[in-house]
């Protein structure tokens, strides 16, 4: 095969072309830290790069889902603090109350401060967070508990079901509580029937109101425990997700991140051979009449 000299010209600007693109390759992996910049460029890393960030985000959502559950729970832990504080004092009223020696007045006045603990549960009862109200299950967007005018009690119209939120793959942990093992229809008729007797306008006995407020005030503490177990297992899942994240950043590290090491050693190799290259095509290409004419 006869070699003309189109031929070497041809193959000459073909190799510094692609010297270049090299160049460019080397030049761009060492200024983004990249290996690859479009999918083009190596398609299995760029899938493998996909999958790998996809579980990143999802790990990313959990953790924000996580956040909320927290949210809940601890005001939810608050409300129930509160609450029990509110109730251990109705107790000590009830106690008091019960001493023969006191007189009308001095009802009257326990009367006032168990109507003012009444109307302070009925607040806790209707928490709410972020504009939900968390003591009433799945309907967030009603108050579980309405004030009635005296000698009623106040109205408990509660959701019991499960508020639950996902919080890693597969896995739904309720962020809420029962509230009906708080903040009872029984509870506030208890304390209703409390205050009404010793206003004079009932007449219960004050024995059994104290064994129901002592029943009421049980039932929360255990309540306060579940919710503790429920919190110290979201604070493992937070742990595993954290872990989980750093593996998955970790892929796609390894998976994406250039060797810059290397990076650096082949773009010098690569600048070395591109000289040689113009070199060798400054010799191959031969003069034209036209440098002769210069």
């Amino acid at each position: 095969m006869r070699i003309t000299q189109s031929m070497l010209t041809n193959n000459s600007l073909r190799n510094v072309s692609q010297s270049y693109g090299r160049l460019d390759k080397y030049q761009e992996q060492l200024a983004t830290g990249k290996k690859i910049h479009r999918p083009s460029d190596d398609p299995v890393v760029a899938m493998k790069g996909m999958h790998y960030r996809s579980s990143l985000t999802e790990i990313e959502q959990y953790e924000r889902n996580l956040s909320e559950v927290y949210t809940w729970m601890e005001n939810s832990e608050a409300a129930l603090e509160h609450a029990t504080k509110i109730l251990q004092r109705a107790r000590e009223l009830v106690v008091q109350a019960k001493n023969g020696t006191l007189t009308p007045e001095d009802k009257q006045a326990i009367a006032r401060e168990i109507e003012q603990l009444k109307k302070d549960l009925v607040q806790a009862a209707n928490t709410k967070v972020a504009g939900k109200y968390i003591f009433n299950g799945t309907n967030i967007a009603q108050a579980p508990v309405t004030e009635q005018s005296p000698p009623n009690a106040p109205l408990v119209q509660s959701n019991n079901d499960d508020f639950t939120v996902e919080v890693s793959k597969g896995v739904k942990l309720k962020a809420n509580i029962n509230p009906q093992n708080v903040f009872s229809q029984q509870l506030f008729d208890t304390l209703q029937q409390i205050e009404n007797t010793l206003n004079g306008v009932a007449a219960e006995d004050m024995n059994s109101l104290l064994a129901n407020l002592d029943d009421q005030i049980n039932m929360a503490l255990a309540e306060r425990a579940e919710l503790g177990a429920r919190y110290n297992r979201l604070e493992l899942i937070e742990q595993r997700l954290a872990e989980q994240q750093v593996i998955a950043k970790r892929m796609i590290s390894d998976n994406e991140d250039a060797d810059i090491e290397k990076v650096i050693t082949d773009l010098k190799t690569q600048e070395s051979v591109h000289r040689a290259a113009l070199a060798v095509g400054a010799r191959v290409i031969q003069p034209t009449l036209l440098d002769f004419l210069r």
